[in-house]
């Protein structure tokens, strides 16, 4: 979530993007991957998507791609206690996981800022990530 901003007139306003669409060989197995992974209500058809709620505000729509999927990168901010259970859903899988997006040192995390995080890929490949602090917060 965006934390409120100004518009050019100095206007305060909250933006909040709404839904992405993440293409998926099988866009069932993905959604389903991303809610267990997460702990997330069970996916929900939406016209051609299935979709997953994020939070109050974002819906990842999965939808099944026939091309090449270019692969994406979503990084989520959690709680410390959020951060070791997700962690714990991604080792029980016997997922890959590395402590950067380009996949040096498998099996680590990373303590950039004084926090923790990880990076594990989806069935479709896009890289996923979970982090407690957001990067150049310090620490």
């Amino acid at each position: 979530m965006f934390q409120q901003g100004a518009d050019r007139n100095g206007v305060t306003m909250a933006i909040h993007l709404n839904h992405t669409i993440v293409g998926a060989r099988d866009k069932h197995e993905s959604a389903t991957f991303l809610s267990e992974v997460f702990d997330l209500a069970a996916p929900e058809p939406y016209g051609p998507f299935v979709t997953v709620s994020i939070d109050e505000h974002l819906t990842f729509d999965f939808a099944d791609w026939d091309d090449e999927i270019a692969v994406q990168h979503y990084a989520f901010l959690v709680s410390e206690d959020e951060f070791d259970e997700i962690f714990g859903r991604v080792r029980a899988r016997g997922l890959t996981h590395w402590p950067d997006p380009h996949r040096s040192r498998s099996g680590e995390i990373n303590t950039h800022d004084g926090g923790r995080g990880v990076y594990f890929e989806d069935p479709a490949g896009h890289m996923l990530e979970i982090i407690t602090r957001p990067y150049g917060s310090g620490g």
